[in-house]
């Protein structure tokens, strides 16, 4: 009789590990590659990425904005903010997504808490409120356009 011991432990993933395909048995290379759960792998790391890159950017701009004293880019910071918002929804679906495939393939052994974490949460609370920034800064946009349409309107009267 043969006593198996699983050990669980926590370990961090390389750069190089985060793109390495998923199989269609984890832990099994000859079954194939699985390309959807490697793509939702590659796409929920990459994604938060991006998202925080359009969100650095469009501070970048609105500070520069603000050093001009211009709300002119009020409309492209929003644009980001709503790109920002739809990557990191997305960024959750891939997760969930790929989460679903992979209990499909595998269970979870034993004392492993499957349930979802805190940052997935702050994730889910973060998209609305990139894309309700995204609304108020469009709105910004809007209203000054038409108080700057009728300035000119009344210079020219």
């Amino acid at each position: 009789k043969i006593d198996a011991k699983m050990t669980l432990e926590c370990r961090n993933f390389t750069l190089s590990e985060q793109f390495t395909p998923k199989y269609k048995e984890p832990g099994n290379h000859n079954s194939g590659e699985d390309m959807l759960r490697t793509y939702l792998w590659r796409c929920q790391f990459l994604l938060p990425l991006a998202s925080l890159a359009l969100v650095v950017l469009a501070g970048l701009i609105g500070f520069c904005a603000c050093l001009c004293r211009s709300l002119t880019p009020t409309l492209g910071i929003g644009a980001l903010h709503l790109l920002a918002g739809l990557c990191t929804l997305a960024t959750v679906c891939c997760y969930l997504a790929g989460v679903d495939l992979l209990h499909r393939v595998s269970m979870l052994p034993d004392k492993v808490d499957g349930s979802l974490g805190w940052s997935l949460y702050l994730a889910l609370i973060s998209s609305p409120l990139h894309m309700m920034a995204a609304a108020l800064l469009v709105w910004a946009a809007r209203s000054h356009s038409q108080n700057y349409y009728r300035m000119t309107a009344y210079r020219v009267a």
